[in-house]
């Protein structure tokens, strides 16, 4: 019976492949340079940067990376945080905050303001219980090359669109 159980919940349980990415593309939190980047640990409970570090000043706004639910919003031995989900499994975490401004349960768009910074911020993605590097999940502003005509006529319009940083491979 046990097995049974067990199969039938694997069977209906949704899992993240590796070449599967429920949520490919948050905005960065604040625009700073980053000073520490993603680090996966070796093990489950061994040292490394489970997120990217951003060179903040203290009492820098902090925003969502994109749309969904505040899940908790609050301190961790004494550290502020605030975790936002996403859906498809998918958390962005903002931690090392000197004051929240959301509670948990509200919803936020990208860009809603969820706290301020206490000196550097930590951020934070997660795949269902896997930590991803941020970065592959950035947005980032790409302008087309458009070549101008020999006569010098400017190009009718400039075409720029949004795209991930992902690098193909690395999920």
């Amino acid at each position: 019976m046990l097995r049974l159980l067990i199969l039938l919940l694997a069977s209906v349980t949704p899992s993240l492949g590796a070449d599967v990415v429920p949520h490919p593309c948050v905005s960065a939190p604040v625009v700073a340079p980053v000073i520490d980047p993603y680090r996966p640990p070796a093990c489950r409970w061994c040292a490394g940067n489970r997120g990217l570090d951003y060179g903040t000043t203290p009492g820098m706004t902090v925003r969502s990376a994109a749309g969904g639910i505040v899940d908790f919003a609050g301190s961790v031995a004494g550290v502020r945080y605030v975790v936002v989900a996403h859906g498809g499994g998918v958390r962005t975490t903002y931690g090392r905050l000197g004051a929240v401004s959301v509670r948990a349960g509200e919803p936020v768009r990208r860009g809603t303001a969820v706290g301020t910074t206490l000196g550097s911020l930590h951020f934070g993605v997660r795949l269902g219980a896997r930590y991803a590097d941020p970065a592959d999940f950035l947005v980032r502003v790409v302008r087309r090359a458009r070549l101008v005509p020999l006569e010098g006529r400017p190009p009718s319009s400039r075409r720029t669109g949004l795209t991930c940083t992902a690098r193909e491979g690395r999920r």
